[in-house]
């Protein structure tokens, strides 16, 4: 099967959001760079579109005007390994953007992103229907995600 490759909308951001990207996840670099050509007189040298990995996944970044915004239709989801991880991402990510609730965020760019950490639909899928309840009621008072306070909520202690 051929890759899924999700490709982003930027009115001119597109070289400037990648090499942030890149910068927040390791193990990611900026593939490909390529530019209007200058048939364009227009936009003939800037850039079109950005090639980029985090962590393995490609994505295309293009530079295509003001045309469509990005919204909460979709959004990016980034599993952290541990709070540190979680707490590294999401402050990157929020810089210059904007925390929502509940693990979501926008950035500087408007994309949306939910950050949640390893483990997060263990305790919201308890099967005791009552500590997933509680999980839950915790989870919708925050912004970013504190998986230690979703468990002990679970347990019925207090944040």
């Amino acid at each position: 099967m051929p890759p899924i490759v999700p490709n982003l909308w930027f009115e001119n951001q597109a070289e400037e959001a990648a090499e942030h990207y890149v910068s927040v996840f390791p193990r990611s670099r900026v593939l490909d760079v390529t530019r209007y050509p200058d048939v364009h007189p227009e936009r003939g040298g800037e850039v079109l579109t950005v090639d980029f990995e985090l962590d393995g996944q490609r994505f295309t970044a293009l530079n295509g005007g003001l045309h469509d915004t990005f919204n909460d239709a979709i959004s990016l989801l980034v599993e952290c390994a541990d709070q540190g991880e979680l707490d590294r991402i999401w402050e990157r990510l929020t810089d210059g953007g904007q925390e929502v609730q509940c693990g979501w965020l926008k950035d500087r760019y408007g994309v949306s992103w939910q950050v949640v950490p390893r483990g997060m639909a263990e305790v919201l899928g308890d099967p005791d229907p009552e500590r997933a309840e509680r999980a839950m009621q915790a989870m919708l008072g925050m912004k970013k995600l504190d998986l230690e306070a979703l468990r002990a909520a679970a347990d019925g202690q207090p944040a």
